[in-house]
């Protein structure tokens, strides 16, 4: 494989200085670095956080071989496009290929082998038919995560084991807060991969002419994936289907670039929520147009 194009995924990252020898050229281990980078995007753009998903498979990948055919040098400062993609599996391996470009210029080749294993047993284990057609439906560019709608008596097991997650988890949230009577009467949007493993969630809340948007969460591993972006989107939808006027909701400061980008404007002073610094928002559905959604 020879251009960027024929990659399934194509990370961008730049050389920086601590990368290079004397000569401004990059060291050689550098580049099984980049690939390794390329490899963890490629489980993120997959939409599996490799972590959960080898607890959810029961397993574990080890590197058993990883060899780069080096062709040009990397120099400082570089933008490097480092590709990555499934080749092939055996019974416990699964090959990857990887190869780093700058532009067009092909500078490296690489071949990643991983073994599964198990946590413990610390021997070979056969690959599961799962996994391999997740990455085999990942390379022939299906979707890679299902959206679920509807009320808490159906949605409440995936929404939930995401809540405790980042909110518990993450942000530190009581437990007792990561519900509340509202969920009963709310509607409720959770994104799962191909492994049926819940990412991400959100819920709208009805107040007659206004609905409010709250309990948004995404896998730590799996932002600016443009999950949060599905969830809100289908939410407001909702909103505008229900005969809102606008849509507010109370956004973690860290979040607020992302709702101000989704059309959402600041509304009063920052305030405290659970231990977390809040800005409250808003957006006018009479300004803004409908989204087409994908199902």
């Amino acid at each position: 494989m020879t251009h960027p194009d024929q990659y399934r995924l194509l990370h961008r990252l730049r050389v920086r200085w601590s990368e290079v020898d004397m000569q401004s050229i990059v060291f050689n281990a550098h580049y099984l670095a980049y690939l390794d980078v390329a490899i963890t995007e490629y489980w993120r753009s997959a939409a599996l956080p490799f972590a959960q998903a080898m607890a959810q498979l029961n397993g574990d990948m080890v590197v058993r071989k990883a060899t780069v055919d080096f062709l040009r040098s990397a120099r400082m400062d570089d933008w490097l496009d480092v590709g990555m993609r499934f080749v092939k599996t055996g019974r416990s391996s699964l090959v990857f290929e990887g190869a780093i470009f700058r532009g067009d210029e092909l500078l490296a080749t690489g071949e990643l082998l991983y073994v599964f294993t198990t946590p413990h047993a610390q021997a070979s284990q056969p690959v599961p038919a799962v996994l391999v057609e997740v990455l085999q439906a990942f390379e022939d560019r299906m979707p890679m995560t299902e959206r679920h709608s509807g009320t808490w008596l159906t949605q409440q097991r995936h929404a939930l084991a995401v809540r405790e997650q980042v909110l518990g988890q993450e942000q530190g949230v009581p437990t007792h807060l990561l519900t509340d009577a509202a969920d009963a009467d709310a509607f409720h949007v959770t994104l799962t991969n191909r492994l049926g493993m819940p990412l991400a969630t959100g819920r709208l809340v009805s107040q007659g002419d206004t609905a409010q948007v709250g309990r948004m969460a995404v896998l730590h591993p799996l932002r600016q994936q443009g999950m949060g972006e599905r969830v809100l989107q289908a939410l407001v939808a909702q909103a505008r289907a229900m005969g809102c006027s606008q849509v507010q909701l109370n956004a973690l400061r860290s979040a607020e670039a992302f709702y101000r980008h989704q059309g959402f404007s600041p509304l009063g002073p920052v305030f405290e929520e659970a231990g977390l610094a809040h800005q409250a928002m808003v957006l006018s559905l009479a300004a803004t147009p409908a989204v087409a959604l994908d199902e």
